[in-house]
Protein backbone atom coordinates (compact mmCIF):
# COMPACT_ATOMS: atom_id res chain seq x y z
CA UNK A 1 0.00 0.00 0.00
CA UNK A 2 0.94 3.56 -1.07
CA UNK A 3 2.61 5.76 2.61
CA UNK A 4 -0.10 8.47 1.56
CA UNK A 5 -3.51 5.96 0.74
CA UNK A 6 -2.10 4.42 4.31
CA UNK A 7 -2.25 7.72 5.87
CA UNK A 8 -4.91 9.15 4.45
CA UNK A 9 -6.95 5.74 5.57
CA UNK A 10 -5.47 6.45 9.21
CA UNK A 11 -6.26 9.67 9.36
CA UNK A 12 -9.99 8.59 7.91
CA UNK A 13 -10.05 6.06 10.85
CA UNK A 14 -9.04 7.84 13.76
CA UNK A 15 -11.63 10.88 12.74
CA UNK A 16 -14.17 7.90 12.26
CA UNK A 17 -13.63 7.19 15.87
CA UNK A 18 -13.03 10.61 17.60
CA UNK A 19 -16.34 11.32 15.75
CA UNK A 20 -18.36 8.05 17.48
CA UNK A 21 -16.80 8.81 20.88
CA UNK A 22 -19.13 11.65 21.11
CA UNK A 23 -22.29 10.20 19.81
CA UNK A 24 -24.94 7.78 21.26
CA UNK A 25 -28.40 6.76 20.95
CA UNK A 26 -30.80 5.54 22.65
CA UNK A 27 -34.84 4.23 21.98
CA UNK A 28 -37.29 4.54 25.00
CA UNK A 29 -40.61 2.78 24.62
CA UNK A 30 -44.03 2.51 26.32
CA UNK A 31 -43.72 -1.21 26.11
CA UNK A 32 -44.27 -1.49 30.43
CA UNK A 33 -46.62 -2.04 33.18
CA UNK A 34 -43.67 -1.31 35.88
CA UNK A 35 -43.56 1.58 37.96
CA UNK A 36 -40.43 3.15 39.73
CA UNK A 37 -41.20 2.86 43.27
CA UNK A 38 -40.84 6.10 45.27
CA UNK A 39 -39.38 4.51 48.15
CA UNK A 40 -35.94 4.07 45.58
CA UNK A 41 -35.60 7.38 47.04
CA UNK A 42 -35.18 6.64 50.87
CA UNK A 43 -33.03 7.78 53.18
CA UNK A 44 -31.35 6.72 56.23
CA UNK A 45 -30.50 8.21 59.43
CA UNK A 46 -28.31 6.59 62.33
CA UNK A 47 -26.95 7.43 65.42
CA UNK A 48 -23.65 8.42 64.22
CA UNK A 49 -21.21 11.36 64.61
CA UNK A 50 -23.48 14.41 63.98
CA UNK A 51 -26.51 12.40 61.54
CA UNK A 52 -28.86 12.66 64.68
CA UNK A 53 -27.43 14.82 67.54
CA UNK A 54 -25.90 17.65 66.07
CA UNK A 55 -27.68 17.28 62.63
CA UNK A 56 -31.52 16.72 63.10
CA UNK A 57 -31.77 17.41 66.54
CA UNK A 58 -29.73 19.73 67.91
CA UNK A 59 -29.60 21.73 71.24
CA UNK A 60 -32.39 23.89 72.65
CA UNK A 61 -30.49 27.10 72.61
CA UNK A 62 -29.26 27.00 68.64
CA UNK A 63 -30.64 30.11 66.99
CA UNK A 64 -32.51 27.99 64.24
CA UNK A 65 -36.05 27.30 63.70
CA UNK A 66 -37.16 24.11 65.36
CA UNK A 67 -39.81 22.22 66.89
CA UNK A 68 -38.60 21.00 70.00
CA UNK A 69 -35.10 20.17 69.00
CA UNK A 70 -35.71 19.11 65.71
CA UNK A 71 -34.05 21.32 63.23
CA UNK A 72 -37.02 23.01 60.48
CA UNK A 73 -34.42 23.90 57.73
CA UNK A 74 -33.54 20.22 57.13
CA UNK A 75 -37.02 19.21 57.16
CA UNK A 76 -37.91 21.55 55.22
CA UNK A 77 -35.34 20.69 52.27
CA UNK A 78 -36.20 17.09 52.95
CA UNK A 79 -39.76 17.99 52.47
CA UNK A 80 -38.70 19.82 48.86
CA UNK A 81 -37.34 16.53 47.30
CA UNK A 82 -40.28 14.21 48.68
CA UNK A 83 -38.54 11.77 49.94
CA UNK A 84 -40.49 8.26 50.76
CA UNK A 85 -39.23 6.82 54.05
CA UNK A 86 -36.18 7.24 56.39
CA UNK A 87 -34.19 4.44 58.04
CA UNK A 88 -33.66 4.30 61.40
CA UNK A 89 -31.96 3.97 64.41
CA UNK A 90 -28.86 2.08 62.65
CA UNK A 91 -26.78 0.77 60.53
CA UNK A 92 -24.44 -1.02 63.09
CA UNK A 93 -26.03 0.89 65.82
CA UNK A 94 -30.00 -0.83 65.33
CA UNK A 95 -28.47 -3.80 66.86
CA UNK A 96 -27.30 -2.76 70.11
CA UNK A 97 -30.54 -0.35 70.44
CA UNK A 98 -33.04 -1.15 72.97
CA UNK A 99 -36.12 0.94 72.22
CA UNK A 100 -37.20 1.42 75.73
CA UNK A 101 -34.39 3.20 76.81
CA UNK A 102 -35.75 5.90 74.26
CA UNK A 103 -39.35 6.24 75.75
CA UNK A 104 -40.88 8.55 78.63
CA UNK A 105 -39.61 11.44 80.20
CA UNK A 106 -35.70 12.60 78.71
CA UNK A 107 -34.45 13.45 81.74
CA UNK A 108 -34.54 9.90 83.15
CA UNK A 109 -33.26 7.63 80.52
CA UNK A 110 -30.40 5.89 80.74
CA UNK A 111 -27.30 7.11 79.05
CA UNK A 112 -25.28 4.51 76.53
CA UNK A 113 -22.00 4.32 74.91
CA UNK A 114 -22.27 4.02 71.07
CA UNK A 115 -19.72 1.41 70.67
CA UNK A 116 -19.77 1.21 66.86
CA UNK A 117 -19.18 4.88 66.13
CA UNK A 118 -16.81 6.97 68.15
CA UNK A 119 -17.33 5.18 71.76
CA UNK A 120 -19.57 8.41 72.79
CA UNK A 121 -22.07 9.04 74.98
CA UNK A 122 -25.83 8.77 73.86
CA UNK A 123 -28.14 10.32 76.15
CA UNK A 124 -30.89 9.01 74.38
CA UNK A 125 -32.91 12.20 73.89
CA UNK A 126 -33.56 11.34 70.88
CA UNK A 127 -35.60 8.19 70.54
CA UNK A 128 -39.03 6.24 68.97
CA UNK A 129 -41.01 9.34 69.76
CA UNK A 130 -38.63 12.04 68.39
CA UNK A 131 -37.95 9.80 65.45
CA UNK A 132 -42.16 9.71 64.32
CA UNK A 133 -42.25 13.24 64.71
CA UNK A 134 -39.33 13.59 62.62
CA UNK A 135 -40.99 11.15 59.81
CA UNK A 136 -44.22 13.55 60.68
CA UNK A 137 -42.91 16.77 59.67
CA UNK A 138 -41.02 15.33 56.65
CA UNK A 139 -43.64 13.63 55.48
CA UNK A 140 -42.42 10.29 55.10
CA UNK A 141 -43.02 6.89 56.23
CA UNK A 142 -40.47 5.71 59.44
CA UNK A 143 -38.77 2.52 58.58
CA UNK A 144 -37.69 1.01 62.03
CA UNK A 145 -34.29 -1.41 61.81
CA UNK A 146 -35.21 -3.73 64.73
CA UNK A 147 -32.41 -5.17 67.04
CA UNK A 148 -32.14 -8.85 66.60
CA UNK A 149 -27.98 -8.67 67.46
CA UNK A 150 -28.18 -7.78 70.90
CA UNK A 151 -32.20 -7.97 71.90
CA UNK A 152 -34.64 -10.58 71.84
CA UNK A 153 -37.70 -11.89 70.33
CA UNK A 154 -39.79 -10.11 72.85
CA UNK A 155 -38.04 -6.86 72.86
CA UNK A 156 -39.13 -6.24 69.08
CA UNK A 157 -42.32 -8.24 69.23
CA UNK A 158 -43.10 -5.19 71.93
CA UNK A 159 -42.04 -2.56 69.75
CA UNK A 160 -44.42 -3.48 67.09
CA UNK A 161 -47.05 -3.35 69.84
CA UNK A 162 -46.04 -0.61 71.49
CA UNK A 163 -46.26 1.47 67.69
CA UNK A 164 -49.46 -0.33 66.27
CA UNK A 165 -51.77 -1.76 68.80
CA UNK A 166 -55.05 0.41 69.24
CA UNK A 167 -56.32 -1.41 71.97
CA UNK A 168 -55.74 -2.37 75.60
CA UNK A 169 -52.53 -3.87 76.88
CA UNK A 170 -49.60 -2.71 78.96
CA UNK A 171 -47.52 -1.60 75.76
CA UNK A 172 -50.39 0.56 74.04
CA UNK A 173 -51.40 1.98 77.75
CA UNK A 174 -47.32 2.97 77.52
CA UNK A 175 -47.30 4.67 74.66
CA UNK A 176 -50.42 6.60 75.54
CA UNK A 177 -49.23 7.56 78.54
CA UNK A 178 -46.18 8.84 76.69
CA UNK A 179 -48.22 11.08 75.02
CA UNK A 180 -49.50 9.25 71.84
CA UNK A 181 -52.91 8.17 72.52
CA UNK A 182 -53.08 6.53 68.66
CA UNK A 183 -51.49 3.83 67.59
CA UNK A 184 -48.72 5.16 64.61
CA UNK A 185 -49.12 2.12 62.41
CA UNK A 186 -45.05 1.55 61.32
CA UNK A 187 -45.42 -0.93 58.63
CA UNK A 188 -41.59 -0.90 57.46
CA UNK A 189 -39.07 -3.24 59.40
CA UNK A 190 -35.91 -4.35 59.14
CA UNK A 191 -35.55 -7.34 60.78
CA UNK A 192 -31.78 -6.98 62.13
CA UNK A 193 -29.34 -5.08 60.21
CA UNK A 194 -25.79 -6.70 58.66
CA UNK A 195 -26.22 -9.94 60.42
CA UNK A 196 -22.83 -11.40 58.59
CA UNK A 197 -21.12 -8.39 60.48
CA UNK A 198 -21.85 -5.74 63.09
CA UNK A 199 -25.50 -7.27 63.58
CA UNK A 200 -23.98 -10.62 65.43
CA UNK A 201 -21.36 -12.21 62.30
CA UNK A 202 -23.98 -15.07 62.04
CA UNK A 203 -23.93 -17.34 58.90
CA UNK A 204 -26.73 -17.31 56.43
CA UNK A 205 -28.32 -20.70 57.66
CA UNK A 206 -28.39 -19.65 61.41
CA UNK A 207 -29.81 -16.11 60.39
CA UNK A 208 -32.15 -17.19 57.86
CA UNK A 209 -33.57 -19.08 60.62
CA UNK A 210 -33.66 -16.58 63.40
CA UNK A 211 -35.75 -14.48 61.15
CA UNK A 212 -38.27 -16.58 61.17
CA UNK A 213 -38.12 -16.44 64.66
CA UNK A 214 -38.48 -12.88 64.82
CA UNK A 215 -40.75 -12.20 62.03
CA UNK A 216 -43.52 -14.82 63.69
CA UNK A 217 -43.54 -12.51 66.85
CA UNK A 218 -43.71 -9.37 65.05
CA UNK A 219 -47.40 -9.43 64.92
CA UNK A 220 -49.82 -7.61 62.58
CA UNK A 221 -52.52 -5.12 64.09
CA UNK A 222 -55.38 -4.07 62.41
CA UNK A 223 -54.40 -0.92 59.64
CA UNK A 224 -51.19 -1.92 60.31
CA UNK A 225 -49.44 -5.04 58.30
CA UNK A 226 -46.00 -5.32 58.66
CA UNK A 227 -43.67 -5.30 55.46
CA UNK A 228 -40.99 -7.63 57.05
CA UNK A 229 -37.48 -7.10 55.41
CA UNK A 230 -34.51 -9.50 56.45
CA UNK A 231 -30.76 -8.62 56.56
CA UNK A 232 -29.59 -9.70 52.93
CA UNK A 233 -26.11 -9.99 51.94
CA UNK A 234 -22.77 -7.87 51.79
CA UNK A 235 -22.13 -6.47 48.07
CA UNK A 236 -21.44 -10.01 45.65
CA UNK A 237 -21.96 -12.76 48.95
CA UNK A 238 -24.49 -14.86 46.34
CA UNK A 239 -24.62 -17.69 48.75
CA UNK A 240 -26.38 -15.70 51.30
CA UNK A 241 -29.19 -14.40 49.46
CA UNK A 242 -29.47 -17.93 47.76
CA UNK A 243 -29.74 -19.48 51.62
CA UNK A 244 -32.13 -16.55 52.39
CA UNK A 245 -34.58 -17.29 49.45
CA UNK A 246 -34.28 -20.90 49.70
CA UNK A 247 -35.23 -20.85 53.67
CA UNK A 248 -37.20 -17.99 53.89
CA UNK A 249 -38.72 -17.34 50.23
CA UNK A 250 -41.65 -15.38 50.13
CA UNK A 251 -42.21 -15.27 53.99
CA UNK A 252 -40.72 -11.80 53.83
CA UNK A 253 -41.25 -8.06 52.41
CA UNK A 254 -37.91 -7.40 50.89
CA UNK A 255 -34.05 -8.50 51.57
CA UNK A 256 -31.87 -5.94 51.79
CA UNK A 257 -28.20 -5.43 49.95
CA UNK A 258 -25.57 -3.41 51.06
CA UNK A 259 -22.79 -1.95 48.97
CA UNK A 260 -20.78 1.30 49.21
CA UNK A 261 -18.50 2.45 46.27
CA UNK A 262 -14.91 2.90 47.80
CA UNK A 263 -12.87 4.96 45.29
CA UNK A 264 -9.99 3.25 45.68
CA UNK A 265 -10.92 -0.17 46.37
CA UNK A 266 -9.62 -0.33 49.54
CA UNK A 267 -10.86 0.32 52.79
CA UNK A 268 -7.61 0.76 54.49
CA UNK A 269 -7.44 3.82 52.03
CA UNK A 270 -10.49 4.95 50.48
CA UNK A 271 -9.19 8.11 48.97
CA UNK A 272 -10.62 11.72 49.10
CA UNK A 273 -13.61 13.21 49.17
CA UNK A 274 -12.23 16.39 47.54
CA UNK A 275 -8.50 15.75 46.33
CA UNK A 276 -8.44 13.67 43.78
CA UNK A 277 -7.43 12.77 40.11
CA UNK A 278 -8.72 11.53 36.55
CA UNK A 279 -7.03 8.04 37.54
CA UNK A 280 -9.26 7.89 41.06
CA UNK A 281 -11.68 9.33 39.45
CA UNK A 282 -12.78 7.02 36.86
CA UNK A 283 -11.76 3.92 39.36
CA UNK A 284 -14.66 5.91 41.52
CA UNK A 285 -17.04 5.19 38.55
CA UNK A 286 -15.95 1.74 37.64
CA UNK A 287 -16.35 1.03 41.41
CA UNK A 288 -20.20 2.48 41.09
CA UNK A 289 -21.12 0.58 38.07
CA UNK A 290 -20.36 -2.43 40.00
CA UNK A 291 -24.35 -2.03 41.51
CA UNK A 292 -25.59 -3.34 37.63
CA UNK A 293 -23.74 -6.03 38.12
CA UNK A 294 -24.74 -7.19 41.98
CA UNK A 295 -28.24 -6.07 41.53
CA UNK A 296 -28.89 -8.52 38.30
CA UNK A 297 -26.84 -11.43 39.93
CA UNK A 298 -29.05 -10.98 43.37
CA UNK A 299 -32.34 -10.55 41.41
CA UNK A 300 -31.53 -13.58 38.99
CA UNK A 301 -31.39 -15.36 42.38
CA UNK A 302 -33.86 -14.23 43.72
CA UNK A 303 -35.50 -15.05 40.33
CA UNK A 304 -35.55 -18.93 41.47
CA UNK A 305 -37.25 -19.14 44.19
CA UNK A 306 -39.87 -15.67 43.39
CA UNK A 307 -40.50 -15.97 39.78
CA UNK A 308 -43.83 -13.43 40.83
CA UNK A 309 -40.99 -11.37 41.94
CA UNK A 310 -43.07 -10.66 45.60
CA UNK A 311 -39.72 -10.13 47.27
CA UNK A 312 -38.42 -6.47 46.84
CA UNK A 313 -34.82 -6.15 47.02
CA UNK A 314 -34.11 -3.25 49.49
CA UNK A 315 -30.73 -1.86 48.68
CA UNK A 316 -31.15 0.22 52.10
CA UNK A 317 -27.58 1.83 52.25
CA UNK A 318 -25.15 2.63 49.16
CA UNK A 319 -23.41 5.40 48.19
CA UNK A 320 -19.97 6.52 48.01
CA UNK A 321 -17.34 5.97 51.24
CA UNK A 322 -14.27 7.61 51.32
CA UNK A 323 -11.73 8.84 54.14
CA UNK A 324 -13.28 10.96 56.67
CA UNK A 325 -12.29 14.96 55.98
CA UNK A 326 -8.79 15.74 57.74
CA UNK A 327 -8.65 16.61 61.59
CA UNK A 328 -12.74 15.37 62.06
CA UNK A 329 -13.49 12.08 64.20
CA UNK A 330 -12.81 8.73 62.37
CA UNK A 331 -15.28 7.27 63.70
CA UNK A 332 -18.10 10.36 62.74
CA UNK A 333 -17.55 9.27 58.78
CA UNK A 334 -17.94 13.12 57.89
CA UNK A 335 -17.05 13.58 53.97
CA UNK A 336 -17.65 16.24 51.67
CA UNK A 337 -19.21 15.98 48.60
CA UNK A 338 -18.58 16.69 45.46
CA UNK A 339 -19.66 16.53 41.30
CA UNK A 340 -17.80 13.18 41.48
CA UNK A 341 -20.70 12.25 43.98
CA UNK A 342 -23.24 13.71 42.38
CA UNK A 343 -22.55 11.75 39.03
CA UNK A 344 -22.27 8.67 41.31
CA UNK A 345 -25.78 9.15 42.80
CA UNK A 346 -27.51 9.74 39.67
CA UNK A 347 -26.03 6.66 37.96
CA UNK A 348 -26.86 4.79 40.99
CA UNK A 349 -30.56 5.84 40.78
CA UNK A 350 -30.87 4.94 36.90
CA UNK A 351 -29.80 1.44 37.99
CA UNK A 352 -32.06 1.44 40.58
CA UNK A 353 -34.85 2.51 38.31
CA UNK A 354 -34.20 0.37 35.09
CA UNK A 355 -34.32 -2.73 37.58
CA UNK A 356 -37.84 -1.58 38.97
CA UNK A 357 -39.38 -5.21 38.91
CA UNK A 358 -37.15 -6.33 41.72
CA UNK A 359 -35.37 -3.02 43.36
CA UNK A 360 -38.57 -1.59 45.26
CA UNK A 361 -36.41 0.21 47.85
CA UNK A 362 -33.49 2.25 48.55
CA UNK A 363 -32.13 4.16 51.01
CA UNK A 364 -28.64 6.38 50.43
CA UNK A 365 -26.00 6.39 53.53
CA UNK A 366 -26.78 8.67 55.03
CA UNK A 367 -28.85 12.26 55.36
CA UNK A 368 -26.71 14.37 57.35
CA UNK A 369 -23.27 14.87 58.12
CA UNK A 370 -22.70 10.84 57.35
CA UNK A 371 -21.06 9.65 54.23
CA UNK A 372 -22.53 10.58 51.16
CA UNK A 373 -25.16 13.24 52.84
CA UNK A 374 -27.71 15.37 51.63
CA UNK A 375 -27.23 18.21 54.05
CA UNK A 376 -24.27 19.15 55.52
CA UNK A 377 -24.70 21.56 59.07
CA UNK A 378 -22.27 23.51 60.89
CA UNK A 379 -23.57 25.20 64.22
CA UNK A 380 -26.68 27.04 62.53
CA UNK A 381 -25.45 26.96 59.14
CA UNK A 382 -26.33 24.54 56.77
CA UNK A 383 -26.05 23.61 53.18
CA UNK A 384 -27.61 21.46 50.28
CA UNK A 385 -24.76 19.06 48.69
CA UNK A 386 -24.20 18.54 44.96
CA UNK A 387 -25.80 14.68 46.09
CA UNK A 388 -29.40 16.44 47.57
CA UNK A 389 -29.82 18.23 43.76
CA UNK A 390 -29.96 14.97 42.08
CA UNK A 391 -32.61 13.93 44.71
CA UNK A 392 -34.58 16.84 43.36
CA UNK A 393 -33.78 16.62 39.79
CA UNK A 394 -34.97 12.94 40.58
CA UNK A 395 -38.03 13.07 42.06
CA UNK A 396 -40.22 13.59 39.26
CA UNK A 397 -39.83 9.42 38.71
CA UNK A 398 -41.13 8.62 41.62
CA UNK A 399 -44.11 6.03 41.35
CA UNK A 400 -44.38 6.51 37.95
CA UNK A 401 -44.75 4.73 34.83
CA UNK A 402 -41.24 3.05 34.05
CA UNK A 403 -40.10 3.88 30.53
CA UNK A 404 -37.59 0.71 29.05
CA UNK A 405 -34.52 1.99 27.33
CA UNK A 406 -32.10 0.60 24.86
CA UNK A 407 -28.42 2.35 25.28
CA UNK A 408 -25.71 2.65 22.89
CA UNK A 409 -23.14 4.83 24.24
CA UNK A 410 -19.41 5.99 23.53
CA UNK A 411 -17.10 4.54 26.54
CA UNK A 412 -14.94 6.99 28.47
CA UNK A 413 -11.84 5.56 29.05
CA UNK A 414 -8.92 6.51 30.97
CA UNK A 415 -5.16 5.07 32.51
CA UNK A 416 -6.47 1.25 31.41
CA UNK A 417 -10.16 1.83 32.66
CA UNK A 418 -13.36 2.10 30.65
CA UNK A 419 -16.76 2.18 31.05
CA UNK A 420 -19.48 3.50 29.58
CA UNK A 421 -19.52 7.15 28.71
CA UNK A 422 -23.67 7.84 29.42
CA UNK A 423 -25.97 5.94 31.55
CA UNK A 424 -30.24 7.08 31.56
CA UNK A 425 -33.65 5.94 32.93
CA UNK A 426 -37.16 6.97 32.01
CA UNK A 427 -40.23 7.17 33.16
CA UNK A 428 -43.93 8.71 32.41
CA UNK A 429 -45.96 10.35 35.33
CA UNK A 430 -49.91 10.84 35.71
CA UNK A 431 -50.50 13.29 33.72
CA UNK A 432 -48.27 12.14 30.99
CA UNK A 433 -45.32 13.76 31.27
CA UNK A 434 -42.12 12.11 30.07
CA UNK A 435 -39.07 11.97 32.53
CA UNK A 436 -36.02 11.24 31.05
CA UNK A 437 -32.75 11.97 33.37
CA UNK A 438 -29.38 11.16 31.56
CA UNK A 439 -25.44 11.36 32.94
CA UNK A 440 -22.76 12.01 31.37
CA UNK A 441 -19.32 10.88 33.30
CA UNK A 442 -16.70 11.85 30.21
CA UNK A 443 -15.18 14.90 32.13
CA UNK A 444 -14.04 16.38 28.89
CA UNK A 445 -16.55 15.86 25.56
CA UNK A 446 -19.96 16.47 25.21
CA UNK A 447 -21.83 13.86 24.04
CA UNK A 448 -24.71 14.33 21.54
CA UNK A 449 -27.49 11.31 22.48
CA UNK A 450 -30.13 11.02 19.66
CA UNK A 451 -33.18 9.30 21.48
CA UNK A 452 -36.56 7.69 19.84
CA UNK A 453 -39.60 7.31 21.40
CA UNK A 454 -41.55 4.83 19.44
CA UNK A 455 -45.32 5.82 20.13
CA UNK A 456 -45.13 8.12 22.81
CA UNK A 457 -46.04 11.31 22.08
CA UNK A 458 -44.36 15.09 22.67
CA UNK A 459 -44.01 18.39 21.02
CA UNK A 460 -41.93 20.64 23.63
CA UNK A 461 -38.67 19.53 25.87
CA UNK A 462 -37.94 21.43 28.73
CA UNK A 463 -34.95 20.41 30.88
CA UNK A 464 -32.49 20.90 34.27
CA UNK A 465 -29.09 20.34 34.54
CA UNK A 466 -26.15 19.57 37.17
CA UNK A 467 -22.69 20.41 36.44
CA UNK A 468 -19.47 22.85 37.48
CA UNK A 469 -16.14 23.43 36.33
CA UNK A 470 -14.49 20.64 38.19
CA UNK A 471 -15.23 17.16 39.23
CA UNK A 472 -13.99 18.27 43.01
CA UNK A 473 -15.87 21.09 43.04
CA UNK A 474 -17.99 21.01 46.62
CA UNK A 475 -20.28 23.82 48.05
CA UNK A 476 -19.05 24.92 51.12
CA UNK A 477 -20.41 27.07 53.93
CA UNK A 478 -18.59 29.89 52.49
CA UNK A 479 -20.06 28.90 48.86
CA UNK A 480 -22.88 27.09 49.69
CA UNK A 481 -24.06 27.05 46.15
CA UNK A 482 -21.26 27.00 43.76
CA UNK A 483 -22.62 23.56 42.58
CA UNK A 484 -26.41 23.82 41.75
CA UNK A 485 -29.40 23.05 39.57
CA UNK A 486 -29.81 25.71 36.09
CA UNK A 487 -31.95 25.50 33.68
CA UNK A 488 -30.90 23.09 30.34
CA UNK A 489 -31.63 24.32 26.57
CA UNK A 490 -29.63 21.79 24.79
CA UNK A 491 -32.58 19.68 23.86
CA UNK A 492 -34.55 19.98 21.07
CA UNK A 493 -36.98 18.04 18.40
CA UNK A 494 -35.34 17.03 15.45
CA UNK A 495 -36.44 15.30 12.77
CA UNK A 496 -39.29 13.39 14.83
CA UNK A 497 -36.38 12.73 17.66
CA UNK A 498 -35.27 14.00 20.68
CA UNK A 499 -31.79 15.51 19.98
CA UNK A 500 -29.73 16.63 23.16
CA UNK A 501 -26.55 17.62 23.40
CA UNK A 502 -25.17 16.22 26.93
CA UNK A 503 -22.02 18.30 28.52
CA UNK A 504 -19.57 16.54 30.06
CA UNK A 505 -19.05 15.55 33.58
CA UNK A 506 -23.18 16.54 33.88
CA UNK A 507 -26.88 15.22 34.92
CA UNK A 508 -29.94 16.25 32.93
CA UNK A 509 -33.48 15.56 33.83
CA UNK A 510 -35.63 16.27 30.86
CA UNK A 511 -39.54 16.99 30.72
CA UNK A 512 -41.55 16.00 27.51
CA UNK A 513 -44.98 17.46 27.33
Amino acid sequence: MKPKLFLALLLGTLCLKVTAQKNASADISSDSKLTVSRFIYGQFAEHLGHGIYGGFWVDKDLPVEKQDRIRLDIVNALKKIKIPDLRWPGGCFADEYHWRDGIGPRDQRPRMVNTNWGNVTDDNSFGTHEFLELCKLIGCEPYIAGNVGSGTVEEMAKWVEYLNLDGESTMAELRKKNGHPEPYKVTLWGVGNESWGCGGNMTPEYYSNLYKRYATYARDYPGAQLKKIASGPNSADYNWTEVCMKNIGTGMWGLTLHYYTVPTGDWGHKGSATNFNEGEYISTMVNCLKMEELVTKHSAIMDKYDPEKKVALVVDEWGVWTDVEPGTNPGFLYQQNSLRDALLAATTLNIFNNHCERVKMANLAQTVNVLQSLILTDKDKMLLTPTYHIFDLYKVHQDAKYLPVKLNSPDYEFNGNKIPAVNISASQDAAGKIHISLVNLDPHNTIKVSTSLGDLHWNKVSGQILTSANLTDVNTFQSPDKVHITNFNGAKKEGGKLSVALPAKSVVTLELN
